[in-house]
């Protein structure tokens, strides 16, 4: 069994990356996606979506980090590969499986899963631009409206030359609303010749075991999960190989969480204040404390003030009404 580290937009960066691996048990990472138009790419776009370029494609924690491309143009995506290659990420992963409106517009991410024969044409131009050594992996959806092309999308995909597929159970159309659909993806993970991985409401160990029974699938890929419990992947691990595991406190993550905020916290006047927020709505899953520290904060904007209240918090958490 491995665990692998979504790419989630927008969210899981190259410092959130950093954090998250340190405890262990993923396997691999993703990067957010690198828009192909009908241009290539400076290197220098590549190196800014994984500074992991510069030390081997690797996270600090020695975990490998896939180059992610999404486009629609087979020729650019070729040619956008190749150049990526010179970078020698330690794989490339192509997105069919976002449901953004903006990206679907312009013919990218799931928009794509109505159009099998594209898919096909666009994994073998990525697969023929770069060594037979880097791993080329897709990632999709159960399809755009519906699961009719679900198969032949999977076809068009390991003809193209993809190692792996992970598969996110829901459409297009349901987005990220409950259930995802595990035992969907078994009538394409019994079948193809190359490894499925499973994705969508893994929030814990006990989802983990359920989505592999259902869906026929050894490997297993964690989004949102990952950001509810920052361990989630070493839990994984250790209900899988069944040793004893100790999952840590609130206090340690919010530990994590401001390690986070002061590593990246350069990237835009509100960014602190709008990652953190952000993240502590997903914390609340698994510790209620976050909404205490949610509520001090949810009205800020300046960094320092931010930090100001989190101090705050530490000293005292659960402060008596005046």
């Amino acid at each position: 069994m491995r665990t692998f580290l979504a790419p989630m937009e927008g969210v899981i960066d190259y410092e959130m990356r950093d954090i998250l691996t340190q405890r262990g048990g993923y396997h691999r990472c993703v990067t957010e996606f690198i828009r192909v138009n009908n241009q290539v790419l400076p290197e220098k776009v590549f190196l800014r979506f994984s500074p992991e370029l510069n030390h081997g494609g690797m996270t600090s924690h020695g975990i490998p980090v896939y180059l992610q491309l999404l486009g629609g143009n087979p020729k650019f995506m070729g040619l956008n590969a190749a150049r990526a290659q010179t970078l020698e990420p330690p794989g490339i992963d192509i997105n069919f499986g976002c449901p953004s409106k903006t990206v679907t517009r312009n013919e990218g991410g799931s928009a794509l899963l109505k159009e099998p024969a594209r898919i096909g044409d666009i994994v073998t131009a990525v697969r023929d631009s770069v060594d037979p050594k880097i791993p080329v992996t897709a990632k999709i959806r159960l399809g755009f409206s519906s699961h009719d092309y679900l198969d032949e999308v999977a076809d068009r995909i390991v003809s193209g030359g993809a190692t792996e597929l992970c598969i996110h159970a829901r459409t297009r159309e349901d987005r990220y609303k409950p259930p995802a659909y595990w035992s969907a993806v078994r009538q394409v993970a019994d079948r193809i010749s190359i490894p499925v991985i499973i994705n969508g409401e893994i929030w814990s160990a006990e989802d983990a075991i359920q989505a592999q029974k259902q869906s026929g699938c050894n490997d297993i890929m964690l989004g949102r999960g990952a950001l509810t419990c920052p361990d989630i992947a070493a839990r994984i691990e250790a209900e899988h190989t069944g040793r004893n595991y100790e999952m840590i406190s609130w206090g340690e993550t919010l530990d994590i969480v401001i390690r986070y905020l002061n590593n990246s916290s350069n990237k835009h006047p509100r960014f602190t204040s709008n990652r953190l927020k952000q993240w502590l709505v997903f914390l609340q899953r698994h510790y209620p404390q976050a909404e205490a520290l949610f509520q001090r904060v949810k009205r800020l904007k300046n960094r320092d003030e931010v930090f100001e209240q989190i101090g705050k918090y530490q000293k005292n958490p659960n402060p008596q009404p005046e």
